[in-house]
């Protein structure tokens, strides 16, 4: 079930971890009792990122699970329909595809409702499909990887991702996405365990104030980045909200501002930073640059309804940046 990428050579992003189906109201403002008509898109964070990075024109795979369902079939036919290749999702019978409701109060205030995570089918991923076989040569021979701290906050996801990053062995760029969501953990603690672990097998971390605070114990954004580079990771991405993002790669601080849009939903800005974060580190860009492209990509989508669909081109980022 997927697109003809031909023969290969290695994809440049492989995202491994959540995916569902997003439903967002059509009626902006309300809570969801009272909102009348729904539309339903493609979700799920690594997802998204990878469907970023597709946008702009990258080569990408997502490695997931989903349900025997409806939903399930929809994920793969979407994925196709935005050139993601997903020969690597596969089906867990007895779990749903996850949903999750999100209610829209611009400009800050997004929450979200998961349904179907009591597991998710992406956390039923186990650790030896990363250590033989097609997914773990797509897993060690791909210019970025990219895993996310939910991915940590179970098993048999907490090894399998573990095990994707051993057979990585750090090679290419291995990105660590915090993505720390207090609803998945049994405490913050647990959290902060499973990261301590995983921070010296990657080269880049990206996070949130408050998940740099869980990774590292910091949450002063300079602290956090000497922090984070000191667990082991190359590059240390932080973002400071309303302030920007902060970055080193060892060769001194870059702060970056935010790009001013009138916000619709900030839910997909992360993903799309993310997937555009990919695309610059893949075109050896300066660090300056590939976060000034990156803010850039996150406030379209930000100004935008959906996640994935509102991802933008790499024209419409450069008009914007």
């Amino acid at each position: 079930m997927s697109p003809d990428t031909g023969a290969e050579s290695p994809y440049d992003l492989v995202a491994v971890g959540r995916v569902g189906v997003d439903i967002y109201p059509q009626q902006v403002g309300l809570g969801l009792e009272d909102v009348e008509s729904f539309a339903k898109f493609l979700g799920g964070s690594p997802t998204n990122v990878a469907v970023a990075a597709a946008r702009l024109g990258r080569r990408t795979a997502v490695v997931t699970r989903v349900g025997d369902d409806p939903f399930g079939r929809f994920v793969h036919r979407a994925l196709r329909g935005f050139g993601v290749d997903d020969r690597f999702v596969s089906a867990v019978a007895d779990l749903p595809t996850p949903v999750t409701f999100c209610e829209l109060f611009p400009p800050d205030d997004f929450p979200l409702w998961f349904y179907g995570r009591s597991p998710a089918p992406d956390l039923m991923i186990h650790a030896d499909e990363m250590s033989t076989g097609a997914t773990a040569e797509a897993v060690r021979d791909a210019r970025i990887l990219w895993v996310t701290g939910t991915g940590l906050s179970r098993e048999p996801s907490r090894s399998a991702t573990m095990a994707a990053l051993e057979t990585r062995g750090r090679r290419g760029i291995t990105i660590f996405d915090l993505d720390y969501r207090p609803m998945f953990w049994a405490d913050r603690q647990q959290a902060t365990e499973a990261y301590a672990a995983a921070l010296p097998l990657v080269s880049v971390a990206v996070g949130n104030l408050d998940e740099c605070e869980t990774a590292v114990g910091e949450r002063e954004p300079d602290a956090a980045v000497k922090a984070l580079r000191t667990a082991g990771v190359d590059l240390a991405v932080v973002k400071q909200g309303p302030a920007g993002v902060r970055a080193d790669n060892g060769n001194g601080p870059v702060v970056v501002p935010p790009t001013p849009v009138e916000v619709v939903n900030g839910l997909g800005a992360g993903d799309a930073f993310g997937g555009a974060l990919c695309h610059g580190l893949l075109g050896d860009w300066p660090l300056e640059r590939v976060l000034r492209f990156a803010n850039a990509a996150g406030a379209l989508v930000a100004s935008r309804l959906a996640c994935a669909e509102a991802m933008p081109t790499t024209d419409e980022v450069e008009a914007l940046t």
